[in-house]
């Protein structure tokens, strides 16, 4: 004789599965908490940098639901070091590859890009 009968391992199984959903709902949300504190605790910076690649990621769209797209701009500063910043479609349709100017952010949270002629910012 089992000791689980049909109903009681379904039962089961449904349970963590459901427990498995609400704690990747909760792990995100927490995550998302803390990266918006961090950026607001970080200090606004402008630097000299240049747009060195562009991408976008499209998400859904299939069935009734529309598709999302994020856009990602990388920028190296002066040292070397190149962060990825996350922009509206707007501000990322006037920046191309090779731009240089003066990068404002915080944290990871993009702010706006100046840009000005190669010669001006040597």
């Amino acid at each position: 004789m089992f000791l689980f009968n049909d109903f009681s391992f379904v039962s089961i199984f449904i349970s963590i599965i459901f427990l498995i959903v609400i704690g990747g709902i909760v792990f995100t949300v927490f995550n998302s908490i803390l990266q918006w504190s961090k950026n607001n605790n970080s200090p606004v910076l402008t630097v000299p940098a240049k747009v060195v690649t562009k991408r976008s990621n499209t998400s859904g769209g299939s069935g009734n639901t529309s598709a999302q797209t994020s856009y990602y701009v990388t920028f190296e500063v002066q040292s070397g070091d190149r962060i990825e910043l996350k922009m509206n479609g707007r501000e990322f349709g006037l920046l191309a590859d090779g731009d240089f100017g003066l990068l404002t952010f915080q944290g990871t949270r993009y702010h706006t890009f100046e840009r000005q002629n190669k010669k001006s910012s040597d």
